[in-house]
């Protein structure tokens, strides 16, 4: 199997914009770390979280599926009809998410919920926008708009530190702004005209999609209160104040998401184009190795983080111990980081039914870990339940990828999973007692 090097050549630039947008990300939490006390870091930190939550929901219910279908067309009109059709979907995804997280800002205590819905709701749709060039193939335009966003993030975040004193609505004025230059940016230098229609043939072709997407949509729900479960329940229980500690030690790990963010933008249409083509022998053999890549990349990654750890002061911090926190978020990522590629693969194949239930059992694993540790044990413990969640995802994913590629490589020696099986066992024991 010769190794993919086109592939490392654009991940390379991909990573290059990833890069640039993490680093600003990176050193502003640093700077509000400093500035804010633990309750308005906490309520920072939330609202990143929710920012999380809009992304995940753009990515399953818009972006991923753009970005299959955009690759799978046979021709242009194809790929302007689907991606006309997503990005209506976006907007209209993007404005909930703004909407939702005003709400649940302004009921854990923030005057700036307004202001953060903003943010979110500019940050989920230029996240829909990136994802859908990336399919046209337009990897440097994103790039260059990734720039164009970090200098005015720095720019703005500045001025409202420097002069609001890092009140929060400012900064999240401030960073809504940044992301709104970094969408017309994109657009301008694409030259491309931005249609949103919601004529009875765009509602037509997404909801004849709906099928699927209903399992997305389900996918990304579970995968929000798998992955986002920590962050809400510490914040609901004990508390923006009690999550502070933690959020100041996910930041540091918060480059390894955006990589395997750059990581899925550039592999999803070349694995969904190779599948098309039948060559599942390759598609499944660079999911090994891109595995193995991603997985030894994270765990180095957090090893040397645990260096950097103990130089941090903050009165944020309320005297944590930073090194035990970062270890159990290490055993949070390199899971996270291992079950990309089995994960890509089950998209790629439409099976986010089997997406769905994985998360579902992650997400019902990690609330009552998660919930029990916070009771019995201080916030910090709670990683403990949520890295067994996550390594719970990561050995379902690849059971599920493993069987559904045995299927397509033998189909004359077809294996039920253990789903499947329990489904067909569920249905006869019905029918027998219908």
């Amino acid at each position: 199997m010769k190794f993919p090097i086109h592939l490392v050549r654009r991940l390379v630039l991909m990573i290059g914009g990833e890069a640039m947008q993490s680093g600003f990300h990176f050193a502003l939490n640093i700077a509000l770390l400093h500035m804010l006390s633990a309750q308005g870091y906490g309520l920072f930190a939330i609202a990143m979280v929710m920012g999380g939550v809009g992304l995940s929901y753009i990515r399953s219910l818009t972006a991923v599926p753009a970005s299959i279908w955009m690759g799978k067309s046979t021709n242009s009109a194809g790929v302007d009809a689907h991606d006309v059709a997503f990005g209506t979907a976006a907007l209209v995804v993007a404005l909930l998410m703004a909407v939702g997280t005003a709400v649940l800002m302004h009921l854990l205590g923030d005057p700036s919920g307004i202001a953060a819905g903003c943010f979110v709701g500019a940050w989920s749709l230029r996240s829909h926008m990136r994802t859908a060039f990336f399919a046209r193939r337009q990897q440097v335009i994103v790039s260059i708009s990734d720039a164009a966003f970090t200098i005015a993030g720095t720019v703005f975040a500045g001025l409202a530190i420097w002069f609001a004193g890092a009140a929060l609505q400012t900064v999240f004025y401030a960073l809504a702004a940044a992301n709104l230059i970094g969408i017309f940016v994109l657009v301008r230098l694409a030259r491309r005209t931005i249609r949103i229609s919601f004529r009875m043939p765009t509602r037509r072709r997404y909801t004849k999609l709906w099928r699927q997407l209903c399992w997305s949509a389900f996918s990304a729900t579970t995968t929000n209160i798998q992955g986002q479960c920590l962050a809400l329940l510490v914040a609901g229980i004990a508390g923006p104040a009690a999550y502070a500690p933690l959020a100041a030690v996910l930041v540091f790990f918060a480059p390894l998401r955006i990589i395997s963010l750059a990581f899925v933008n550039m592999t999803q249409p070349e694995l969904a184009k190779l599948m098309r083509l039948g060559e599942t022998r390759r598609v499944w053999a660079q999911a090994k190795i891109w595995s193995v890549v991603m997985g030894l990349g994270g765990l180095t990654y957090g090893c040397a983080i645990l260096f950097v750890l103990p130089m941090i002061k903050s009165q944020a911090l309320q005297d944590a111990s930073v090194g035990f926190i970062g270890l159990f978020v290490i055993a949070n990522f390199v899971p996270i980081m291992l079950y990309i590629m089995p994960r890509i693969i089950l998209e790629i194949l439409g099976d986010f039914r089997i997406v769905a239930f994985v998360t579902m059992g992650g997400a019902i694993v990690g609330l009552a870990l998660i919930a029990v540790l916070l009771a019995v044990a201080s916030p910090p413990w709670a990683l403990l339940g949520s890295a067994v969640s996550e390594t719970f995802v990561l050995v379902a994913s690849w059971y599920f990828a493993h069987h559904r590629m045995w299927n397509i490589e033998h189909p004359d020696q077809k294996r039920d999973s253990l789903l499947g099986s329990w489904r067909r066992r569920a249905f006869t024991f019905a029918a027998v007692k219908r």
